[in-house]
């Protein structure tokens, strides 16, 4: 903060909110951890979408093809994506050929305000998502990140992708189309280096969020994924999984909150009550774990009630 600033501040001129917000809305700074042959990852903060980390809690991945980088994931907020864009194309020097989005939620999608619709793929399922929920999405954003989200309208992503091989500047991936954590999630293979880029059907060392989760459909899916052959795993957040145990640390999870779940609407407890309930040791090195508990309480716990308490 300037001298000048300063002094309004002292003066009274300038209030503590503002100069708090004018403390943390800098520009964002992503930064790249390369994990394999022109493959990087962009990992996010490891916490709720707060105005203190502008909303930059989704991991992202760049890869480098000849027609230009891939970018998966492009962020929550214009100047979000324009950042990562920058990055991608400082790392790989060509600028961003195609953009993929993972699924609605907005941590992963709405920096698509960044780029060309035209290069923005997605399943045609979260494009649907998108259709429906997108406003609501951007008025909670706008309401919790204030500036962070200035010049940020909604982009609906132009190209639909399906199930299946395909290649870009000379670079094969397999694509699939999931679901679980929403009602479509894609998976992306990069064949060339084993690397499986997941989304939000992965968290690692991060508890799980559930939103929009259907914990069948979201088992399934991690079944098909344990199935793929892959050296690396980029999880939806958290770091990257080298060693085989991201995708069971999530069904682990999924499998406790509900049995968690179930147990207290047995027991007749409410949902501050369930929000309180103790979490297993071995859930203790996850990031952000009572916060997902108690939003997955309010999630599902209204279904639970109707399916297993009796009607009066």
């Amino acid at each position: 903060m300037t001298l000048d600033r300063r002094a309004l501040l002292l003066a009274g001129l300038l209030s503590p909110a503002a100069a708090f917000a004018e403390k943390f809305a800098s520009k964002y700074n992503p930064m790249a951890e390369p994990i394999a042959d022109g493959l990087w990852i962009v990992r996010g903060a490891d916490e709720a979408i707060a105005f203190a980390n502008g909303g930059a809690i989704a991991n992202s991945a760049i890869i480098a093809t000849e027609a230009g980088a891939v970018l998966f994931d492009p962020g929550v907020s214009r100047e979000h994506g324009l950042a990562l864009g920058a990055l991608a194309q400082r790392l790989t020097g060509k600028p961003v050929g195609r953009v993929y989005i993972s699924h609605l939620h907005p941590d992963h999608a709405m920096g698509a305000a960044a780029f060309d619709p035209a290069i923005v793929h997605a399943l045609p399922a979260t494009r649907a998502e998108l259709e429906r929920d997108s406003e609501g999405f951007s008025d909670a954003m706008y309401r919790l990140l204030a500036d962070w989200m200035k010049g940020t309208a909604i982009v609906l992503p132009q190209g639909d992708v399906s199930e299946g091989a395909v290649e870009f500047g000379r670079r094969q991936f397999r694509l699939m189309a999931l679901k679980g954590h929403s009602g479509g999630d894609l998976a992306l293979l990069d064949e060339a280096t084993g690397t499986l880029i997941a989304g939000d059907l992965v968290f690692h060392d991060r508890a799980p969020s559930t939103p929009h989760a259907n914990l069948p459909d979201w088992r399934a899916s991690l079944d098909v994924l344990a199935a793929l052959p892959h050296k690396l795993l980029v999880p939806g957040h958290g770091p990257i999984d080298r060693n085989g145990t991201a995708i069971a640390q999530t069904r682990d999870w999924l499998d406790w909150i509900e049995a968690t779940l179930r147990d207290a609407v047995a027991r007749g407890l409410d949902m501050s009550e369930a929000g309180d309930l103790p979490i297993p040791p071995r859930f203790s090195t996850l990031k952000a774990a009572r916060y997902e508990l108690q939003r997955s309480v309010s999630h599902f716990y209204g279904a639970l009630e109707g399916e297993l308490l009796p009607r009066l």
